[in-house]
């Protein structure tokens, strides 16, 4: 059976149930766009999509379900970008900010001095994470590990989807699994978004980072597609292929594919737009796209 399994990125979110439905209803509109065919599949299948929900542990709070219901409903209507949209996203990886944030990631210390509160907010985020302060950072990784040992043991096909920090989260438990608990299975598609994996300051603290070649990177993972929309800083280096190259070249991967034009992420709240959020990333169907094709892929052969 065909399963998704997604991680969510930092800041408190919704109660569990009620931000798994509404996760899901962005990932069925997105595949709808793509395939509606396979978004009809999806919907009849309860056991579908999983939510690996580890930000109440992490933050022992809940963000309002009410505060992004509004927004959510417009983006669900909404065709795709508007050319306001296109034009603030194009805007937002150009000029002096962009210069910063790469030189931020070089220069650490520098951190602190980035104009965007967001983009810093992350990096602090993915600090603590790293820490494992309390021990947080397994807690936050068994509730993605304990749903995957069960569906592995059922013999499931299995996608992850790793959102921003969600990403970080997701490697390190495949990390765990291949070297630590040597579990045997795999997942077949690993799908992140707005990812965070491509910055020095993340792969500097990743699981395995300071191990030898063959225990530096997990193994059980069969395709990695890895897709950013235009003006995402958080994903600040997008291009993950050239920083993984290894893994292929060892042969525990059978591909890495960055998907990074044509993409733009179109949700807006009070604030604005925000080219970041999951709710937009999952409803559009370049990424709707790619989830219809690997539903409908089956088996390897």
């Amino acid at each position: 059976m065909n399963r998704i399994i997604f991680v969510p990125g930092k800041n408190p979110k919704p109660p569990v149930e009620q931000y798994r439905q509404m996760l899901l209803r962005c990932l069925r509109r997105g595949v709808e766009r793509a395939d509606p065919a396979v978004a009809q599949e999806i919907e009849a299948d309860s056991r579908a999509f999983q939510l690996a929900g580890w930000n109440h542990l992490y933050y022992q709070s809940d963000k309002p379900l009410n505060e992004d219901l509004p927004w959510v409903e417009a983006l669900l209507t909404q065709d795709g970008p508007t050319r306001q949209d296109v034009r603030e996203a194009l805007s937002l990886r150009s000029g002096v900010a962009w210069f910063l944030y790469t030189l931020a990631d070089a220069f650490n210390v520098l951190i602190p001095l980035l104009p965007d509160p967001a983009v810093r907010a992350t990096i602090q985020e993915t600090a603590r994470y790293f820490s494992n302060d309390g021990d947080s950072g397994r807690q936050v990784r068994e509730l993605l590990k304990a749903p995957l040992r069960e569906l592995f043991t059922r013999g499931d096909r299995i996608l992850v989807i790793g959102h921003s920090m969600g990403s970080i989260v997701a490697y390190d438990a495949l990390w765990e699994l291949t070297h630590i608990e040597k579990h045997p299975g795999r997942v077949d598609l690993f799908l992140t978004i707005g990812s965070p994996l491509g910055m020095r300051f993340t792969q500097r603290r990743l699981l395995g980072t300071r191990e030898e070649e063959h225990r530096r990177y997990p193994h059980n993972i069969r395709h990695w597609i890895n897709m950013t929309s235009h003006g995402d800083l958080t994903a600040l280096d997008a291009t993950l292929h050239n920083d993984y190259r290894a893994m292929l070249t060892s042969g525990v991967i059978e591909s890495i594919t960055d998907m990074n034009g044509g993409i733009f992420n179109f949700f807006r709240n009070d604030l604005g737009l925000n080219v970041h959020r999951s709710y937009g990333y999952l409803v559009n169907p370049r990424v709707g796209e790619v989830i219809a094709n690997w539903w409908k892929a089956g088996p390897a052969q």
